[in-house]
């Protein structure tokens, strides 16, 4: 039974490299589709891979939480394998969220065997199926409750007006790069004016937060490709934190307008 269930799991998802290229990127890791998630989720171990923040905010049904960006990542997943034969699926926020690929190559390099990834995201799966989710711990997810796309994108500025105001709005100004040690293989863009806060480093990250609403200051965030930072909405106005902008598509979308603007090739970024 455990073997068809794998082979159904891990083989039958079709390629769709423009919708998923993390699945051109990693095509040594076998994924789900969200039907076939949802047919077998009492038969598999759902791992989320994002941070304890994000996981917090909204999630998977019964999902356990092991951020891929820890240290002791792949110990945890060992520890997880040990207790049962399930096959272990990894998820994140989206399509193009690496996280869910990562944890499942990371765990295939450890030879932890039966992993996959279900790499539709969180968004998707809250929207099809919230009664398989939770949103602060509550579950069935009422889509209402859901901070509303137009309510996320009036917080969004293209690259170059984040840029802009980063460099040209004075000391009122607090910018932080959230992304994971994965994410930001270097420095950020903004040296020697941003901060440095993995979404993994929740109380150091509220700290911030709360600190700038004391002072009045405006907070300026950038993640990889614009998605992870939706959750963190949630947490800010939770926080009543008035003034905060996201950078559109992130910092891949940063780069790609700079490359843009020099005359410069993008096609690493697809």
């Amino acid at each position: 039974m455990v073997f068809l269930l794998n082979a159904t799991l891990l083989n039958a998802a079709p390629t769709a490299p423009n919708e998923f290229p993390g699945r051109v990127k990693y095509p040594e890791v076998k994924v789900v589709e969200k039907n076939q998630l949802m047919s077998k989720i009492l038969e598999v171990v759902i791992v989320d891979a994002r941070s304890p923040l994000e996981f917090k905010t909204l999630r998977i049904k019964g999902a356990q939480n092991i951020p891929v960006a820890n240290k002791d990542f792949v110990e945890q997943v060992k520890k997880l394998r040990q207790m049962t034969t399930k096959p272990i699926v990894f998820y994140c926020n989206g399509r193009t969220c690496m996280k869910s690929y990562i944890a499942t190559k990371k765990c295939l390099k450890a030879r932890i065997k039966n992993v996959s990834a279900y790499d539709a995201g969180m968004f998707e799966w809250a929207k099809t199926y919230p009664q398989q989710s939770e949103l602060f711990g509550i579950s069935p997810v009422n889509k209402s409750d859901i901070i509303p796309s137009a309510k996320f994108k009036a917080r969004l500025l293209t690259p170059d007006k984040f840029g802009y105001n980063v460099f040209n709005k004075g000391k009122k100004n607090v910018i932080l790069d959230v992304r994971d040690k994965f994410q930001r293989s270097a420095a950020g863009f903004f040296p020697g004016k941003e901060q440095w806060i993995s979404l993994n480093k929740e109380e150091k990250l509220k700290d911030f937060i709360h600190k700038a609403k004391q002072e009045n200051k405006t907070l300026y965030i950038y993640d990889d490709v614009g998605k992870q930072v939706r959750w963190l909405q949630y947490a800010l106005e939770d926080a009543g934190m008035k003034n905060y902008y996201f950078m559109g598509k992130g910092a891949k979308g940063y780069y790609a307008s700079l490359m843009k603007e020099m005359g410069m090739s993008t096609k690493s970024l697809k």
